[in-house]
Formats: C-alpha cells, structure tokens, sequence
C-alpha cells in the first residue's frame, strides 16, 4: 500500500475522533449547558446533517482544484469548527461549532476514497479505501477513549483543543505524503451527476443510510445506557468505547478483505449479524459482560459494512465516481442524524435508554431487505457491477 494512504488515515483519525468522543461527553455538555440528554444529542444530528450537506456541496466545489488542495483545504476547516465547538459559550454556539467541522467530513472521506482507489490496482481498491477508514477505526480505540476521559477529568473543552491540533497534524501528513495530481479531466457537475441515475447507486446509498444508522441508533446513547441500565459508572464508559473501538477495528479490516471478493455476500452476513445483535442489545444492556461483549458486536458488524457500501458505490458509480463516493459518506450520516433523532424520541417518549437498541435493529433489517432487492434488481437485468477502472500507480504522475 503507498504511504500517502497513512496521510489520509492520520486526518481520518482527526475527523472519527471528534466525529465519536461526543458520544462518550454527553452527559458533562448536557450538564454544563444545562439541557437535557436528548437536547445535547442533537451535537450528533446536527454533525451527521452538516456532513450531509458538506458532502456533494464540498465536492462540487473540489472539482475546481486539485484533489490535494481540497484534501487541505477540508482539514483547515475542520480544525475552525473544532476551535469553535472547543470556545462554545452557549449550547447554540457548540452545535454551530459541531456543523462547521462537520462540513469537511463526507468531502474529506469522499475525495479520498477516489485517491486511495486510484492510488492502487484495481483488485486492491476496497483494500485501500479500508487503509485510510483505519485512521477513523483507530481513532475510536484510542482518540475516542483518550478524549472522553480528558473530557471528564479536565473538562470537555480541552478534547476538542486537542482534536483540532490533531486536525493540523493531519493537515501537514497530507502535504507532506499525498502526491500532487492534476485535476481530473471531465470532472464537471453535470458528468457527476449521471451516476445518480443508477438506480443502484441509489439503493446502495439507502443501505449506508440505514445499515450505519443502525450503529448510532444505539451507540449515540451509550453513556447513559452503560450507566443507568448495565451499572457502570462514568469512568468505565471510556473502556467501553475501547471496546467499540476495537469491534471497529476489526470490522473494518474484514470488510476491506472480503469486499473485493464476495462483496454482497459479506452485506448480507453483516446486515443481519447486525440487526440480531441490536436487537439482543436491549436484554444483554442489563449485564455488564454481556453489555461489554454487545458493544464489540455491534462495532464490528457496524463497520465491516463501511468498506463494501462505499467500494459498491464506486463500483456501480464508476466514470463518475468523486460526487456519488462523497454523497455515499453524507449517507452514512444522514443514517447517523436519523437514528440518534429516533433513539432520542423512545427516550423522550419513557422507553427507556435500552430502546434505541429496537430502533437500530429496525434499521438494519431494512438495510437487509434492501440489499436483497439489489441483488434480485441486479439478476434480473443481467447487469453485473462494472468495477472501476483506474490507472496503476505507475501510471499516476505525481511530483513531490
């Protein structure tokens, strides 16, 4: 693998780690803003919404420069909203905060999916894309961890100092690693647009949004399930998103080794892994091993769709595939603000904090289904996915 996929992992590391620790800080926001549990839930919605509207509007805008120079430009954003989110004075501002830097994600993740993809063989792209989604898989073992415990002993402010540093750290690995490309010929709006007449592209994008949503139905919730269901107390919710870190970890490298192999096999297993284990979530949240176990569980199963819904998106996006990789990854997040808007209603509602398990089981069952019907769609049209055709590494040309 080329060491310019490390640059795009490290500000991948960055963004998965503001992107998550605000699961693990709700409760000291909530208090310190004085608002409610599933008020200061809507830091997530409001990231996961900005990154969906971040995600094509970025992008539009990166056609204009290089892939490169966009990859910058996003973490200098990224690092603004962070700075913001860290200075907050109202809860108002915080969330405002939580927008700007999420606008630089799905752009962030979407460019450099077509980077890592073109930076390999053609039988190695779902491999790459999984290289730098490390970075994001990473950042929840030990950013994630490190960040929420700093939040709680020192205060939350000072986690999202330290994310923006890491977002100049990332900045910097990118212009030192990634290579200079000149801007793709025929990259215009219009061109971009047609592969969203792919009635496979669309499904594949539902999947994303309704197989990840399923995740953050219960993992935005995780603080206060762990400790008012399971009985941990707030020091051990940091071990617990190691734990959710680790499954991440793991699932990720399994859906970047079996995608490029048995691509629609592997969604199904996931899917369905995924939506038997939430569901069994709302019993096991009553024990802590078997909560700690749960959580692994739905980590791994959660993010071993990640490789195989963006590789299938470029697949079937293939000659157009910056704007629909970029929108795919705002479709994870508008997976993400459906869910924790859902998991927070049950909540409001007297459900309970286990409910939002029932939720996300919902969720990926429908992805299931979904994927189902694009396998039937794909047979009976007799139309195989066309895998993206890039240029060997060699090919590239590159200065440094």
């Amino acid at each position: 693998m080329p060491l310019a996929l490390l640059a795009l992992a490290v500000g991948a590391f960055g963004i998965g780690t503001t992107e998550f620790v605000i699961m693990g800080l709700l409760p000291e926001i909530a208090a310190d803003y004085g608002v409610s549990i599933p008020t200061a839930g809507l830091l997530v919605t409001g990231y996961a919404l900005g990154v969906v509207l971040g995600a094509p509007l970025l992008t539009v805008l990166g056609t204009k420069v290089s892939r490169k120079r966009m990859l910058m430009l996003l973490m200098g954003l990224f690092v603004v909203g962070n700075v913001l989110s860290a200075a907050a004075p109202t809860f108002g501002t915080m969330l405002a905060g939580r927008v700007v830097a999420s606008l630089a994600h799905g752009a962030f993740f979407g460019i450099g999916s077509v980077v890592a993809a073109e930076l390999v063989a053609p039988d190695k792209k779902a491999g790459a894309i999984a290289t730098m989604f490390t970075g994001l898989t990473v950042a929840n073992v030990v950013g994630v961890p490190l960040g929420t415990y700093i939040g709680q002993a020192v205060g939350w402010r000072t986690t999202f100092v330290i994310v923006a540093a890491l977002g100049l750290v990332g900045m910097a690995g990118i212009a030192r690693l990634v290579p200079e490309q000149a801007r793709p010929e025929g990259a215009h709006l219009r061109r971009e647009l047609t592969a969203f007449r792919n009635p496979q592209v669309l499904l594949a994008m539902a999947m994303t949004v309704l197989g990840f949503g399923g995740v953050f139905a219960a993992i935005t919730y995780i603080a206060p399930m762990m400790t008012h269901v399971a009985g941990y107390s707030d020091g051990a919710v940091t071990w617990l998103l190691v734990l959710f870190g680790i499954g991440m970890f793991l699932g990720n490298l399994l859906g970047g080794r079996f995608a490029d192999r048995r691509l629609m096999p592997l969604l199904y297993t996931t899917l369905g892994g995924l939506a038997l284990v939430l569901a069994l979530f709302t019993l096991t949240a009553h024990n802590k091993v078997l909560a700690a176990i749960t959580v692994v569980l739905v980590g791994a199963l959660g993010f071993a769709t990640v490789p195989p819904l963006q590789k299938r998106v470029l697949d079937q996006a293939h000659g157009a595939p910056t704007l629909a990789s970029a929108v795919n990854i705002g479709a994870f997040n508008l997976g993400n603000a459906l869910a924790a808007w859902l998991g927070g209603m049950v909540i409001t509602a007297g459900l309970g904090y286990t409910a939002p398990n029932w939720v996300g089981a919902l969720l990926a069952a429908a992805a299931l289904v979904l994927a189902l019907w694009s396998a039937a769609l794909e047979r009976r049209t007799g139309k195989a996915p066309t895998a993206v055709t890039v240029p060997s590494p060699t090919a590239v040309p590159v200065h440094h």
